[in-house]
């Protein structure tokens, strides 16, 4: 009885135990279900884009390590991602013009020609300067890396550009060689005597010239050999100079702003960050001439391994009409792009597409708001970045209206601040001890960030004032 009586009662606490115990852990989970639950409220009131930053900054973080890794194998420069990419997938088509389609061995083979046509017949050597005028075609993107492959630095001019400015350019850059299209040839007649006469050689891309002060390059094009030459041990230092690309001037007169190696490199995960990736086919109507079409959208897709739909001019009426022939699922605009769109006819094209992003910047809220509504479930990826630098947001939460996001995480990546300024002369306002004043949350200011080696600041070609007028020195401290 007694060995029975232990056992019962040793049976009865051990259930009473169990019990006891599987009540501790239901209050347990559900106190931190209502924990995390709590935490989310909270999280979603006071920073209700938390995860959007975090998951943003991952992706940043990835895209930054395989750039890193990509270095570490001794694929630094814009031309060598480009090189790398002829290697691995050479049947791939890159540039998709009108009928025509560009793969990328044909791109990397036909700028070596144009490689040993300068080295050869122009006489153009590691570090000369170059101006290239001409549309939007294929042949603006080999005879760039045909110059870039000899070591040139190439200076991007606008095709609309009247004759005086030209003038100004190509004496603000130091150019002394100008390559133009040979649809642009008559746009020099009232200047080429000036040209001729400060010793600038000029060549044009076709077989032949009317003009014996403009010499054909395509002459010589199908001779000369397909495969990269020997040029001078040419391995850039990333924060030198790479392009000139021209920028609105205050006094109506362009500016040339250097961009650095680094810059360009950087340029190339845009599309990427705004989630486009290899399967994608990109629609680029943007002029070549700038850094959004040939920095981010060129350079875009070579980075993804994409292909690029080009357009010479931009057309609203047949936009969505090429979107469907093409197959298009990204592209790149500027706000005024958008604007026409939205004030187009309605069509059947413009539902039936494929378009699920668009990436670019200046779009204005209202024409924001009637562009999704219109067009279909896209995408908007509206970004803010500088020429001259590194700095740049993209706003990546679908919210209508911002340039972008200055998250605690953008902050990991570049630091950055906005002081308090004049409001007419947009100058800072410091202290007694002549550092800046950060402005409070909420408030306008000027925005700043650090001279580094990611975000270097090359300046103005021929103009040191404009140049040192866009830099602030003791800021925060003493000798920064």
């Amino acid at each position: 009885r007694l060995r029975l009586f232990k056992y019962g009662v040793s049976c009865k606490t051990t259930i009473c135990g169990r019990g006891f115990n599987k009540h501790i852990m239901i209050w347990v989970f559900s106190s931190f279900i209502v924990g995390i639950i709590t935490l989310l409220l909270i999280q979603s009131k006071i920073y209700p884009y938390f995860w959007d930053d975090l998951i943003y900054y991952v992706k940043v973080l990835r895209v930054g390590r395989a750039m890193m890794a990509r270095m570490n194998s001794g694929v630094v420069t814009y031309l060598q991602c480009f090189e790398l990419q002829a290697r691995n997938i050479p049947e791939k088509p890159f540039i998709v013009f009108e009928d025509c389609v560009f793969t990328y061995r044909y791109v990397e083979e036909r700028s070596n020609r144009f490689t040993n046509v300068f080295k050869d017949h122009c006489g153009l050597k590691n570090g000369d300067i170059v101006a290239l005028l001409m549309n939007n075609e294929p042949e603006f993107i080999c005879v760039w890396f045909g110059l870039s492959k000899v070591g040139c630095e190439v200076a991007f001019l606008n095709f609309n550009i009247k004759p005086q400015s030209l003038l100004h350019c190509l004496n603000n850059c130091g150019a002394k060689t100008l390559v133009v299209g040979s649809d642009l040839v008559k746009s020099l007649d009232e200047v080429l005597p000036v040209l001729t006469g400060a010793g600038i050689d000029i060549w044009v891309a076709s077989e032949s010239s009317s003009n014996q002060n403009i010499r054909p390059l395509l002459d010589h094009l199908e001779s000369a050999s397909s495969e990269k030459p020997e040029v001078d041990a040419y391995q850039p230092n990333l924060t030198a100079n790479f392009l000139f690309i021209f920028t609105s001037g205050t006094t109506g007169l362009p500016k040339a702003a250097r961009v650095s190696h680094i810059k360009a490199v950087m340029c190339m995960a845009f599309l990427r960050l705004c989630g486009a990736c290899a399967r994608d086919k990109i629609y680029l109507t943007l002029p070549l001439y700038h850094m959004s079409a040939s920095l981010l959208g060129i350079g875009g897709c070579i980075e993804l391994g994409a292909t690029c739909v080009l357009k010479r001019k931009f057309s609203a009426s047949q936009f969505w009409a090429d979107c469907l022939k093409y197959d298009i699922t990204v592209f790149q605009y500027i706000g005024e792009l958008c604007r026409y769109l939205v004030n187009q006819p309605k069509s059947a094209e413009e539902v039936a597409h494929k378009v699920r992003l668009a990436a670019g910047s200046g779009l204005r809220a209202d024409v924001w708001k009637e562009f999704i509504r219109r067009f279909g479930k896209i995408q908007v990826r509206e970004a803010y970045g500088l020429t001259e630098a590194s700095i740049g947001f993209v706003n990546y939460t679908n919210e209508i209206g911002p340039i972008g996001r200055a998250s605690y995480f953008n902050k990991l990546n570049l630091p950055f601040e906005f002081l308090k300024c004049d409001p007419r002369t947009f100058e800072p306002l410091r202290m007694d001890t002549g550092h800046c004043i950060k402005v409070s949350k909420g408030e306008a200011g000027l925005l700043v960030a650090p001279v580094t080696f990611t975000n270097p600041f090359l300046g103005y070609a021929g103009d040191k004032t404009m140049s040192e007028k866009k830099l602030l020195r003791d800021v925060f401290k003493t000798g920064d």
